[in-house]
């Protein structure tokens, strides 16, 4: 249908008011507009026919308005059951229909954080064992350290200070590239003092060290994954662990022995193992009573590499004590 071709209807002329309606006959009770113009003139509220303004409207009871309901307004009627009170946010007034809050127990979220982490230490074992491959193989890099003592001094010193910035400051362990370049730092340090303090045994005790301390940690991970008994709440119990350890430690140093060196060195592989399975913990969070947050995966990481290296030196140390 062309534009040509469609129909033209009358314009419809009101004999009264002479206002032009479109074709339709006018509305019922008079012309339209209302007579003076539109908006109507007078005041408000309008009155038609009439030319005088009306005063502001007022309340029931005299107030003005705005202190209760205008004229011809909105009023509760006899037998009106006013509605429950809201919350003010319409369909989420009903639990069940709220959104539901991302938090750390989101499948997705721990999944993608455990795998973080998992990758995190996965590179951080390869480094570390591949400077203990190179000192415990490479007869060139242990002379050199052999020769070079104070780089274990250095060594110690950058270990030391990365490890307690990253502890203890959440802006160096959450900003990044400041916690990569100092777990980074921290990873090299602690790579150079296990290839020297490895390069003290033989090629079998350090192999015979990493398949055992493997072993152990897979079993550790799968036992703290599947069982029911919660690690997390014994957060107390292995720091004072950890202080009788320490200063077990320190008696040690003076009183030499082969005896002394075992005990100590299976208490603190024991130690560790468990420490292994409460940061596991931590990290998988579900329906243990404290998990870490999904944004400490540079500090879970570091949990489980401290664990992990200590569980291989002590072990290494049981197997050096009882060859020696």
């Amino acid at each position: 249908m062309s534009w040509q071709s469609v129909p033209q209807y009358p314009q419809y002329q009101d004999p009264n008011q002479q206002y032009n309606y479109g074709g339709y006959p006018p509305p019922q009770g008079g012309g339209y507009p209302p007579q003076g113009g539109y908006p109507p003139q007078g005041g408000y509220p309008p009155q038609f026919g009439q030319g005088a303004a009306q005063p502001y409207p007022q309340g029931p009871y005299g107030q003005p308005y705005g202190q209760g309901p205008p004229p011809g307004g909105y009023a509760p009627q006899p037998g009106f059951v006013m509605p429950p009170p809201s919350s003010g946010y319409g369909a989420y007034d009903d639990p069940e229909s709220q959104p539901k809050n991302f938090s750390f127990d989101d499948q997705s979220i721990r999944r993608g954080f455990i795998r973080k982490v998992y990758l995190i230490l996965m590179g951080q074992l390869m480094v570390t064992f591949g400077a203990v491959a190179l000192f415990v193989f490479h007869k060139g890099t242990r002379d050199f350290a052999a020769r070079n003592s104070w780089l274990f001094w250095v060594a110690f010193g950058v270990m030391l200070v990365t490890m307690l910035c990253m502890a203890c400051c959440e802006s160096v362990r959450r900003q990044t590239p400041t916690n990569f370049i100092f777990l980074a730092i921290f990873t090299a340090a602690q790579s150079f003092l296990m290839g020297v303090s490895a390069s003290r045994y033989a090629p079998q005790e350090v192999l015979l060290a990493v398949g055992i301390t493997a072993a152990v940690c897979l079993a550790l991970t799968l036992f703290a994954l599947q069982t029911k008994y919660d690690f997390t709440m014994m957060g107390g119990i292995l720091i004072a662990c950890m202080v009788v350890f320490l200063i077990f430690g320190i008696v040690a140093i003076f009183i030499k022995g082969k005896i002394i060196t075992l005990v100590y060195a299976s208490i603190g592989a024991l130690l560790f193992s468990v420490y292994l399975i409460y940061d596991t913990q931590l990290m998988m969070g579900g329906d243990h009573k404290y998990s870490i947050s999904p944004e400490e995966y540079i500090f879970a990481a570091l949990n489980l590499y401290l664990d992990i290296i200590n569980i291989f030196l002590y072990i290494l140390t049981i197997i050096g004590a009882s060859r020696d």
